[in-house]
């Protein structure tokens, strides 16, 4: 498989030059354990009820969010009979209506992460995890597009998956989570990557996995620690995409880098070039620059912003990372939600204000 995108999927429609493009809004079943049962053959349905989900690292506990933000989510958006993101009308009062949303990409969270020891497992939770989000959200909200779930570790599988989505408008991206076994660079990964350039899908890296909370050097202490770790996982994939020359060969490819921040992307890619400069021969096979690459191939969410002291010097992060670059996100209903009408305390101007909320995200998502 080539880098050539195939035949076109179905337009698909949003939008006109006014509302809000959402690159990160985060969806729930009903209920975490049954919600995705209508969904899975009665062989998963069983092997659930009685064994659950055997993570990747059996005896890794989580260390994620205190009990005064459960489930990371804002307390306003509990609705009744279900957990924060589960209930469509409330979506639609406390975000989609108000906010003018006029294209927003799911990026769901549960179910899964990238896979546990039991691959045939996983994979039936990706599937099913796909068809929920077309069957409760896409299908009633024209609105939402959804993510292609899928489980790395399985390429074979997840070239599978994506060719069956390759041709619904509906699903808009490839979803991999930061935490995965190996950088994605690695070859096992490249049909994966094939796939996804050919199909025209941006590959939707979204901090997160389920290789438990460790930082680089170890268990951290505090929230603090494994939160802020979460940066580090990205600039990893980073790293090793561009390193392994994924975008030499499938120059196509486009990678946006959810909730993970952005502004350390600027010294990231200073610094590579400086290591390229000395030790290029190491990768010799490198056609341009590391910082070429971040800046041809790779997007990034909004959210969390790193806000400076001075709310002006945001104009300046952003336009080192190229205002072209920048995708709006909510992260809604999660407690750290940035509304877009109090996100960015910095005077933009409104050409860049149409890149960041609505243009960008258009173009790398391939909306009419």
């Amino acid at each position: 498989m080539n880098d050539t995108i195939a035949s076109p999927k179905q337009s698909v429609r949003s939008t006109s030059s006014v509302g809000i493009s959402d690159s990160d809004i985060h969806p729930a079943p009903k209920d975490y354990r049954y919600g995705l049962h209508p969904y899975l053959s009665k062989r998963w349905r069983d092997h659930l009820d009685q064994f659950g989900e055997l993570g990747f690292e059996a005896l890794a506990g989580g260390y994620l969010y205190d009990d005064y933000i459960p489930y990371a989510c804002r307390r306003d958006a509990w609705p009744a009979g279900g957990p924060p993101g589960s209930d469509l009308a409330l979506m639609r009062k406390q975000h989609l209506d108000p906010n003018n949303v006029v294209f927003g990409v799911l990026e769901p969270m549960v179910g899964m992460g990238n896979g546990g020891r039991n691959l045939d497992l996983s994979n039936a939770l990706a599937t099913a995890l796909n068809d929920w989000q077309i069957a409760e959200f896409v299908e009633p909200e024209d609105r939402l597009r959804a993510s292609v779930v899928i489980v790395p570790d399985d390429a074979v599988a997840v070239v599978a998956e994506i060719e069956k989505r390759a041709l619904d408008a509906r699903f808009v991206q490839v979803q991999i989570f930061t935490g995965t076994t190996e950088p994605l660079g690695h070859r096992r990964f490249r049909p994966i990557l094939e796939a996804a350039a050919h199909h025209g899908f941006p590959i939707g890296m979204h901090v997160g996995g389920r290789l438990g909370v460790r930082t680089a050097s170890g268990w951290p202490s505090f929230y603090c620690e494994q939160h802020l770790s979460n940066t580090f996982a990205a600039q990893t994939q980073i790293m090793s995409l561009i390193l392994d020359g994924v975008f030499d060969q499938l120059p196509s490819l486009k990678v946006i880098i959810i909730e993970c921040g952005c502004a350390w992307s600027i010294g990231l890619g200073h610094r590579l070039d400086k290591l390229w400069q000395r030790m290029g021969s190491e990768v010799a096979s490198l056609k341009h620059p590391p910082s070429h690459y971040l800046r041809q191939n790779f997007y990034f969410s909004t959210q969390p912003v790193e806000e400076p002291d001075n709310p002006e010097d945001l104009n300046y992060l952003f336009e080192q990372i190229g205002w072209d670059r920048l995708l709006y996100a909510s992260d809604y209903p999660h407690w750290d939600f940035d509304d877009p009408r109090y996100a960015f305390k910095a005077r933009i101007s409104e050409e860049h204000k149409a890149l960041l909320f609505r243009e960008n995200a258009k173009k790398v998502y391939r909306i009419l």
